[in-house]
């Protein structure tokens, strides 16, 4: 018996993303080959250890379907090891932490009001509570990472993990100095690209694998795969904490990974989202996809422009990647107000907080947009300067019914005729 009610609200869902506009920052749209992956019969295979170590029986197709996922990452990034099973990118990090860390180690993230992610050390999160966490942040008159503050603060408090990554920073990291200071202070350097990782993989951003011990990222969001998460290494080092196997050789950075993922924080993989992620990883890596994150990067160029323009704040002063966060406060407007009123005209972003925020987190001074989604759909630079302008009416509507309703209307108008997936 068909399940209509459900099926229902799945194709409400359908026509909300079809007429609407959506800009949230970490939202992106899979393929048909994708999702059909992700939908297939795979979904009932139990597959508890690694291909060719499993713990039960009948894995030997689920077991090529995942090394193809392994090899296909590790040849994406020019890695030399990966582990493709984190059901999430929180799930990557929760088990880097593991590995490498002992509950009170010290750890060094980027703060989660300047742009950073709640898997960095925040208070709220495991990695806050289980871990001794320090901060650096941006500078308050240019909006771009301190790294005099993140030099200072490693010396100081000589943590054992330095993390870098953002869920809301639009600019490059200069990963070669982050290792400058984690090899004088003797830390480890986790870099979570879960934004960034498409167009890194496009290699229209630095590469921290060049610098970073180990690398993690969700595989929804840039790289347009299905929700979940991977971790990955450039060169698979020996551990530097000792560990040996019983036969008395050290065990490798990977090998404390692996178990760090299964069983350390996970049960079985979901074989299902992973052959999703081996034909997200294939498609990332064609001429077309590169062309994709040249058109997302361009776009959030030129959005950035306009809205610096009609004198909106961009942190940082514009981006390099393919989100930007705007601080409303020279508009006299919340981020929550700015959330509700774009909702309003079928424009989806998230309220989100700013550097030296005067809001709670529950209010916020900002928004998040990023062009990843819009693009995917065929949005294209000369469509740029009429969201912008969308944006901004409905935004300096000061909720007037009629001007939201125009605004709808021409978003619908804009987004309805476009398929979910073009390129």
């Amino acid at each position: 018996m068909r399940d209509e009610k459900i099926f229902s609200l799945i194709n409400e869902e359908k026509d909300r993303q079809t007429n609407g506009l959506e800009l949230i920052a970490s939202e992106n749209y899979a393929s048909e080959q994708v999702i059909s992956a992700m939908g297939s019969i795979l979904t009932n295979k139990y597959a508890e250890g690694l291909p060719g170590k499993r713990y039960y029986g009948g894995c030997e197709v689920v077991d090529k379907i995942e090394q193809l996922a392994i090899d296909r990452l590790c040849k994406l990034f020019n890695a030399s090891w990966a582990n493709v099973q984190p059901h999430s990118g929180a799930q990557a990090n929760a088990a880097v932490f593991l590995a490498c860390l002992n509950p009170g180690d010290k750890i060094l993230g980027f703060d989660l009001s300047h742009g950073g992610h709640l898997t960095h050390g925040s208070p709220v999160n495991f990695s806050g509570k289980l871990y001794k966490p320090f901060f650096y942040g941006v500078k308050q008159e240019t909006g771009l990472i301190d790294y005099d503050t993140l030099e200072e603060t490693a010396k100081k408090e000589r943590p054992k993990l330095i993390i870098c990554g953002a869920s809301a920073y639009s600019r490059d990291w200069d990963y070669a100095r982050i290792r400058k200071v984690a090899d004088e202070v003797g830390a480890l350097i986790l870099a979570d690209i879960s934004h960034p990782s498409g167009m890194i993989a496009s290699e229209l951003l630095n590469d921290p694998l060049d610098y970073c011990h180990i690398v993690t990222s969700t595989t929804h969001k840039t790289l347009r795969g299905p929700r979940g998460g991977i971790i990955m290494m450039r060169e698979n080092i020996k551990n530097p904490y000792g560990l040996k196997w019983k036969n008395g050789n050290l065990k490798s950075m990977g090998a404390l990974l692996d178990a760090a993922v299964f069983p350390g924080t996970q049960g079985g993989p979901l074989e299902h989202v992973i052959g999703a992620k081996a034909v997200a990883f294939g498609e990332a890596m064609t001429d077309e996809f590169k062309q994709y994150m040249i058109r997302v990067k361009a776009n959030a160029k030129l959005m950035s422009e306009l809205f610096l323009e009609k004198g909106y704040n961009i942190v940082s002063g514009g981006t390099d990647n393919h989100c930007m966060l705007i601080d409303l406060r020279s508009k006299g407007i919340t981020g929550k107000d700015a959330e509700e009123l774009l909702g309003k005209a079928e424009i989806t972003v998230n309220k989100n907080m700013v550097p030296f925020d005067t809001e709670s987190p529950f209010i916020t001074s900002g928004i998040r947009i990023g062009t990843a989604a819009i693009t995917t759909r065929g949005i294209d630079l000369v469509h740029i300067p009429e969201i912008v302008d969308i944006i901004d009416r409905t935004l300096t509507s000061s909720g007037d019914s009629s001007i939201i309703e125009e605004a709808r209307i021409q978003t619908k108008n804009l987004m309805s005729p476009l398929p979910l997936f073009k390129w």
